[in-house]
C-alpha cells in the first residue's frame, strides 16, 4: 500500500492565502468593470496582510511538512516578511502607476500574488525539485509582468530577453538537479546532505552543483550572468523592475543558502571558492558599469548586480555570523530598492519619459520631501550611517573579516566608494543644480505616498536601531546549522 503523505497546510498558509487573494482578483477582472483596478489593489493587499498574519507561527515551528518537501521553520519565515514587504510595496507603488499609464490591467496584481507565492514555495522548498516548481511559478510570472505595458515596445523586448535567457538558465538547473539525483539517488535536501557528508564526491555530483550554482548566479543577476539586468531593469514597468531587484532576488538568495548550506555543505571548500571569485567580479563590474549609466533604471540596475556580490560576500563568510549578515542586508535592501524605485516612477511619468538623471535636477525646489526621501535611499544603498544600507554592510565585512577573506572585503570597501560617486550625483543634480526651463507638476498618490513613508521609515529605523533585526536574522539562520 502506497503510504499517503502528511499534510500540514499550515506550513504553507501563506502562500496558498496569496493563491487565494489572486483567484480572487481575477474573478473582479471578470465581473468588475469601473474601479477594478482600485479593487484589485485592496483585494491585493488585504490578502498581504493576512498572509502576514497567518507566518508568524513559523517563526517557532522549525518541522517538515508534506513528507519532508517542504521546511517550515525561522529561515521560511523570515524571507516569508521580506517577500511580503516587497509586494506589498509593489501594489502600493503599482496603484498610481497603472493609472497614469491608463492600464487598466486587474491581471496585474494576479500575477503579483501568485509570484510572490512561488517565492514562498522557493525560500520553504526541502526538496531541489519544490524549489524548481517555486522558481518557475516565479519566472513566468515576471516574464509577463516585464512585456505588460502595451504602449512601450522596449517592455516586450525586456520581456522576450528575460523568457529567452531565464529558459535557458533553468534547463541548466534542472539538468544540475538531475545530476545530482544521478549521484545521490534523492533530490530531497536532507539526503543530498547525507550523502555528501559520506564523503561521496564525484564528478558528476560536483558538475550537478555547478549547474545548480549557474542557475542560482542568473536570478541573482551575479557576473558572468548578469547580461539580462540592465535591458530588463530598463524596459520592464517601473514597479515590476523594483519588485524584481528586491523579491527575485531574495528568494533566489534564500533557496540558494538553504540549498548549499544544507545539502551541499560538505562541499563548501569547493563552492565556496568559486563564490570568492564571482563575489570580486560581482563588485567590481557592477560598480564601473553603474559609473557611466546616465538613465537612472539602468544605473540602479547595475547597481542591483553590485550588491549581489556584496550579499555573496557574506555567503564566502558562510556561518551563522555571515548567513545573518545576508539576511539583514536582503531586509536593508527591501525597503532601500522598493523606495528607490518608487520615487523613480513618480518621477518618470506617463510613458516613463523621464528616466534620464538630468531629470532629476532642482527636484528638491520643485518637490523638497520627495527630494529628501530620495536622498535617503541613495545614501542607504551607497553605505553611510545611520542607513540600513551601511549596517549591513558593514555586518557582511566584518562577517567576512572574522573568516580571513580580507582582501574581499577591501574590494568591497573600495567599489562601494566609487558607488558613492554615481549615487550622490543624483543627489547633486536634484540640489544643486536649477530645474528643467518647464518643470511639469508630479501628482501625488495616497498609495505611493503611504509607500515610499513605509520604506523611507523602514531605512532609517532599522539603520538606527539594528540589533533587533540582526538578531531576528541570526535566529532565523539557526536551522541551518
Amino acid at each position: 500500500m502506497i503510504p499517503i503523505p502528511a499534510i500540514n497546510l499550515g506550513s504553507i498558509l501563506p502562500a496558498l492565502i496569496l493563491c487565494a487573494a489572486g483567484l480572487v482578483v481575477l474573478a473582479v477582472g471578470l465581473f468588475v468593470r469601473r474601479g477594478a483596478v482600485t479593487v484589485a489593489a485592496l483585494i491585493s493587499l488585504v490578502g498581504i496582510v493576512l498572509a502576514f498574519m497567518t507566518n508568524s507561527p513559523l517563526r517557532a515551528l522549525n518541522a517538515e511538512a508534506f513528507s519532508g518537501l517542504v521546511a517550515a521553520d525561522s529561515f521560511c519565515w523570515f524571507l516569508n516578511i521580506l517577500i511580503l514587504i516587497a509586494v506589498g510595496l509593489t501594489v502600493l507603488i503599482s496603484a498610481k502607476y497603472l493609472a497614469d499609464e491608463g492600464m487598466a490591467l486587474p491581471e496585474y496584481f494576479v500575477l503579483l500574488l501568485f509570484c510572490a507565492a512561488g517565492m514562498m514555495f522557493m525560500v520553504s522548498g526541502n526538496h531541489i525539485l519544490v524549489i524548481f516548481i517555486g522558481l518557475e511559478t516565479l519566472s513566468i510570472s515576471v516574464y509577463v509582468l516585464a512585456g505588460i505595458h502595451p504602449a512601450i515596445p522596449r517592455s516586450q523586448e525586456s520581456a522576450l530577453k528575460y523568457l529567452l535567457l531565464g529558459a535557458f538558465s533553468s534547463g541548466l538547473f534542472l539538468y544540475g538537479a538531475a545530476l545530482l539525483y544521478g549521484s545521490a539517488g534523492s533530490l530531497a535536501l536532507p539526503a543530498l546532505a547525507k550523502y555528501f557528508q559520506a564523503g561521496s564526491t564525484s564528478l558528476m555530483a560536483k558538475a550537478g552543483m555547478g549547474l545548480l550554482l549557474i542557475g542560482f548566479g542568473f536570478k541573482v543577476a551575479a557576473v558572468p550572468f548578469h547580461m539580462w539586468t540592465p535591458d530588463v531593469y530598463e524596459g520592464a514597468p517601473t514597479p515590476i523592475t523594483a519588485f524584481m531587484s528586491v523579491g527575485v532576488k531574495a528568494a533566489a538568495f534564500a533557496a540558494f543558502v538553504r540549498v548549499f548550506f544544507d545539502s551541499l555543505a560538505a562541499l563548501q571548500v569547493n563552492w565556496s571558492q568559486i563564490l570568492w571569485v564571482l563575489a570580486l567580479v560581482t563588485m567590481i563590474l557592477g560598480n564601473l558599469a553603474a559609473l557611466v549609466q546616465d538613465n537612472i533604471k539602468r544605473m540602479l540596475a547595475y547597481s542591483s548586480i553590485a550588491h549581489a556580490g556584496y550579499i555573496l560576500v557574506g555567503m564566502v563568510a558562510g556561518h551563522t555570523e555571515g548567513t545573518s549578515a545576508l539576511l539583514y542586508y536582503l531586509l536593508a535592501y527591501t525597503f532601500t530598492n522598493m523606495g528607490a524605485f518608487g520615487v523613480v516612477a513618480l518621477v518618470g511619468r506617463k510613458g516613463e519619459a523621464n528616466n534620464m538623471i538630468d531629470d532629476y535636477r532642482g527636484l528638491a525646489k520643485l518637490h523638497p520631501l520627495l527630494a529628501v526621501t530620495m536622498a535617503i535611499f541613495l545614501f542607504s544603498l551607497a553605505g553611510v550611517p545611520p542607513t540600513a544600507g551601511f549596517v549591513g554592510k558593514f555586518t557582511i565585512f566584518s562577517a567576512a573579516v572574522k573568516e580571513g577573506y580580507v582582501g574581499l572585503v577591501i574590494v568591497g570597501v573600495l567599489t562601494s566608494a566609487i558607488s558613492v560617486y554615481y549615487y550622490f550625483r543624483v543627489v547633486m543634480k536634484m540640489y544643486m543644480e536649477a530645474p528643467a526651463t518647464e518643470p511639469q507638476a508630479l501628482h501625488f498618490g495616497p498609495a505611493v505616498v503611504v509607500g515610499l513613508l513605509i520604506a523611507a521609515v523602514g531605512v532609517l529605523y532599522i539603520g538606527i536601531f539594528p540589533i533587533t533585526y540582526l538578531d531576528l536574522a541570526a535566529k532565523s539562520v539557526m536551522p541551518l546549522f
